[in-house]
């Protein structure tokens, strides 16, 4: 449904131009959630802009449908797509359901309005206007519009954003429902614990670039898990078995506990404790946690830097001064 290939987007010209996507490529099939993670700045809504096709990248194909440019193509894929925005910019004046209706005008083959409010709970609060509604409602008013056209495929920007925990769950089990009817969604998150609940597959971006992508399972077996423990006065962390008798990829200590590092976790644990009996060894404090996708995250933003410090368009072949829009009509360029 989706196929993104070295997908560039640059901003400005010249010296002063920045890549805030470089060369990012994934394909996402019909009826996947697929779950675009990384910190501020690191190009998730940069890439996500282009798949909407709001703006044309600089470099590099963007497909829906199988064979559709969602920016020149506008007229055959926007009746299929639905968008929800990071800030939805509603007119204040309006009541959730005037606003509603009012798009209902705009979206091709619209749903009932009443049957939109009740489905992101704000049924009761259709006619409050908008500048009264809480930052969560105003979020549920998005996707309420975003999913007004039962689209096949929807791009969700942090979605639930300002939502209390009652309301993201909520969020969750709509989006959860839609994909059982088969819609393909893209979703940007900043929540692990929405990442890991609904995305089927993952990338997790980092200035630009995809730093690693797959299931959940699949990044998180990708990183170690972890034992640590305190061992007695008298015994030192050298008097461990050597690594590979451990099946441990590194062994250190700090403050006093000891942390071993291992992609074997049964192993290693099994391993350690045998040798504590054999040696008669208490292990103070004795922990085991597998790794977790919270953990990878922090990893990527702290050393997956990969590109961050190029000059603009140094990995970029085409080498050329574009902006936005830059490979099409320049009326059409520019941020949007």
């Amino acid at each position: 449904m989706i196929e993104a290939s070295g997908l560039w987007r640059r901003y400005g010209r010249g010296a002063t131009a920045f890549d805030a996507v470089r060369g990012v490529s994934f394909s996402v099939r019909r009826g996947e959630i697929f779950g675009l993670l990384g910190t501020n700045g690191a190009g998730k809504t940069s890439t996500v802009e282009l798949l909407e096709g709001l703006a044309a990248p600089s470099k590099g194909t963007v497909r829906l449908f199988g064979a559709h440019d969602p920016y020149r193509d506008r007229a055959a894929v926007r009746p299929h797509t639905g968008v929800m925005l990071q800030e939805g910019g509603l007119p204040t004046d309006l009541t959730a359901a005037e606003s509603l209706r009012m798009w209902s005008g705009f979206t091709s083959d619209p749903g009932p309005v009443d049957e939109a409010l009740d489905a992101t709970g704000l049924g009761p609060r259709g006619d409050v206007l908008v500048k009264n509604l809480s930052g969560g409602e105003k979020r549920r008013l998005d996707l309420a519009m975003a999913t007004l056209g039962s689209p096949d495929v929807l791009f969700l920007d942090e979605p639930t954003t300002g939502m209390d925990p009652e309301g993201r769950r909520a969020t969750w089990d709509l989006i959860t429902s839609l994909k059982e009817r088969g819609t393909t969604i893209v979703l940007t998150t900043h929540y692990l614990e929405e990442a890991e609940r609904l995305a089927d597959h993952l990338a997790i971006m980092q200035a630009g670039r995809i730093a690693t992508s797959g299931t959940v399972e699949e990044i998180v077996a990708a990183s170690p898990s972890t034992l640590s423990f305190r061992l007695p006065d008298d015994r030192a962390a050298g008097d461990l078995p050597g690594l590979g008798t451990l099946g441990a990829s590194d062994v250190h200590t700090e403050d006093g506990t000891v942390h071993v590092s291992t992609h074997d976790l049964q192993r290693t644990a099994t391993d350690l404790l045998v040798w504590a009996r054999g040696e008669g060894v208490a292990l103070a404090g004795l922990h085991a946690r597998s790794a977790s996708l919270e953990e990878v995250f922090l990893q990527v933003a702290q050393d997956g830097t990969a590109g961050a410090d190029d000059p603009a368009g140094a990995d970029d072949p085409a080498g050329a001064d574009r902006t936005d829009g830059g490979d099409g009509d320049p009326a059409e360029g520019g941020t949007r």
